[in-house]
């Protein structure tokens, strides 16, 4: 689940543990309404952004905590605790650290230890709100990549929350985008990116650029320039998304090509990037400089546009 802060991802999270109760609709579990199930018979596991790990308790006993607090009629022989803190310890891959104290261990180490912790009630739904929030951006690689192994290996169905683009799009099956409490999309990360829905989901994701445009039958004109267009649209105001992978660096001569002026040239990674203006009035947008290729702050350029996102105004 996707979205910006405000959009509404947490409040669906907890509706879905039953920390909160849905005003209208339904929730259901493999077909099983659980509107006004009690939290305690849901059988979620959560796991939050800042660990909520037991600064008392070892990580043993964190993992098993869940478990030990059971009415006796469900909670398993403590033999039977041991044998699967054990078992989710090897499978977070934190065996022979039960016993340390939660801060004898790094921020990766412990939000593993708070996903053992959520896997260990056996839970229908594992919801995550944000879980690599506080690590630094080397750590969230490594446990996105162990994650969608994990999910893969267990087969839990997993509800993650997350503002990280990047994130949502390596490590879901479905993507849903939030935008002030309503769902805009739902489709697999390529639907998302390739085929955007609404306007606020191709100006949301894939860094886009928004820009006003003019359509006309088979054309379109932007900041004075026009060029030939197949776009379905109905004539008038529009409005263009534009991607980086959006536009290319073309040749002077030759049909449909924007002229535009090179505002900066600069590092992103291991690439660089051009900012250009296509027109005073508009924003700028930025493209990928091909390996070997030169331009200048100021140099005039042309462009051509490859992937048209436009929606109408």
């Amino acid at each position: 689940m996707l979205g910006p802060s405000g959009s509404g991802k947490t409040t669906l999270l907890r509706l879905v543990a039953g920390l909160e109760t849905p005003t209208s609709g339904r929730i259901l579990f493999g077909g099983e309404d659980a509107t006004h199930r009690p939290v305690r018979e849901r059988r979620v596991g959560f796991v939050f952004q800042h660990y909520a790990l037991f600064k008392h308790l070892s990580v043993a006993e964190n993992i098993a905590y869940g478990l030990r607090v059971r009415p006796r009629a469900t909670r398993p022989p403590d033999k039977e605790i041991r044998r699967r803190v054990a078992k989710l310890l090897e499978l977070v891959q934190l065996s022979g650290l039960g016993r340390r104290a939660p801060a004898q261990l790094s921020g990766g180490q412990r939000q593993r230890v708070a996903l053992a912790r959520a896997l260990a009630v056996e839970p229908r739904v594992l919801l995550l709100d944000e879980p690599f929030g506080a690590l630094d951006a080397q750590v969230r690689r490594d446990l996105r990549r162990w994650l969608r192994e994990l999910h893969d290996r267990t087969g839990h169905t997993t509800l993650f929350v997350t503002h990280d683009q990047e994130e949502a799009l390596e490590l879901a099956d479905r993507v849903a985008i939030l935008n002030k409490g309503r769902i805009e999309q739902i489709g697999t990360p390529d639907d998302v990116l390739d085929r955007p829905a609404t306007a606020f989901v191709a100006g949301f994701v894939g860094e886009a650029v928004r820009l006003p445009v003019e359509l006309a039958p088979h054309a379109l004109r932007i900041g004075g320039q026009a060029i030939a267009l197949d776009h379905g649209l109905p004539s008038g105001a529009a409005a263009l998304f534009v991607r980086p992978t959006d536009l290319t660096l073309a040749e002077p001569f030759g049909d449909n090509r924007l002229t535009a002026t090179v505002v900066s040239v600069r590092r992103r990674g291991p690439a660089r990037r051009i900012e250009l203006a296509i027109a005073d009035r508009l924003p700028t947008v930025e493209i990928e400089l091909a390996i070997g290729r030169t331009v200048h702050q100021g140099q005039a350029v042309h462009l051509r546009l490859l992937t048209p996102r436009l929606f109408a105004s």
